[in-house]
């Protein structure tokens, strides 16, 4: 399996629920690092995964959503945890609908895969993979 990482960030602010969460249940801030990973099982015609301007691009703009955002006041989140394994799963899903509406080209579509993966920190993160 081939794949090519792009990498953003995104600084958000929310609160959780539930107290397993402890002090983060008041409302807090956060900065994560976040690789989107396309993977396919043979390279493209032009040898390449995907391109990668139009990978970093459509990474930008699924993240441009979410920055500067306190996600406990959008309506897409009231009432969820938005935990960062649920938004890598978020993130991932909103990829894969910018590919399937053609916006990572037509070497897009033997795309097997894309992989989120939000770093919290230089020792801890979590992922989401899902299939095409």
């Amino acid at each position: 399996m081939f794949s090519i990482t792009v990498r953003d960030h995104i600084m958000i602010a929310h609160s959780f629920r539930g107290e397993v969460f402890g002090p983060a249940q008041r409302l807090h801030g956060a900065t994560f690092l976040v690789d989107a990973t396309f993977r396919r099982a043979e390279l493209d015609e032009d040898n390449i995964v995907v391109d990668i301007g139009l990978a970093t691009q459509e990474l930008r703009a699924v993240v441009a959503e979410l920055n500067y955002r306190n996600l406990d006041d959008e309506p897409d989140f009231k009432g969820v945890n938005t935990s960062t394994e649920f938004l890598a799963k978020v993130i991932a899903d909103r990829l894969a609908e910018r590919i399937g509406k053609g916006g990572l080209g037509e070497g897009a579509k033997g795309l097997a895969g894309i992989t989120v993966t939000l770093h919290e920190s230089h020792i801890a993160w979590a992922s989401y993979e899902r299939d095409l």
